[in-house]
């Protein structure tokens, strides 16, 4: 029997919004789940909050992927979580893409200190 390879970081890209937010929340220490729906809504100035259900359907697709793992700390009521090292490569090649995205928009003069000044429709 042959064995598939194993995926890069960039066959599993583009990442939702909502798996972006959880592999970035865990890149700096494991949390439990009301701890990442937390820590998402602080860091995006409460532009995305996750609700219990969107967040632990995305985590147990990233467990299933390999991104994320149960550390097996289980303080009696709450599970935490763990970003893997595969998991951070697929951060980064994420967060790689959305920067040449928009550096693409800023060639563009879309958006940041590239921005062209708008004409005037008569």
């Amino acid at each position: 029997m042959t064995q598939k390879p194993a995926p890069s970081p960039r066959d599993l890209l583009p990442l939702s919004p909502q798996q972006f937010h959880i592999l970035l929340s865990l890149a700096g220490q494991d949390r439990h789940g009301y701890g990442i729906i937390l820590d998402v809504a602080s860091r995006t100035g409460d532009e995305l909050r996750m609700g219990t259900g969107t967040l632990y359907t995305a985590i147990g697709r990233l467990v299933t992927l390999g991104l994320i793992e149960d550390t097996g700390v289980d303080d009696g009521r709450r599970r935490h979580y763990h970003l893997t090292p595969f998991g951070r490569s697929v951060l980064e090649a994420e967060a790689a893409r959305l920067e040449a995205l928009v550096r693409l928009a800023q060639a563009e003069g879309i958006v940041g200190p590239a921005r062209k000044p708008q004409r005037s429709r008569p």
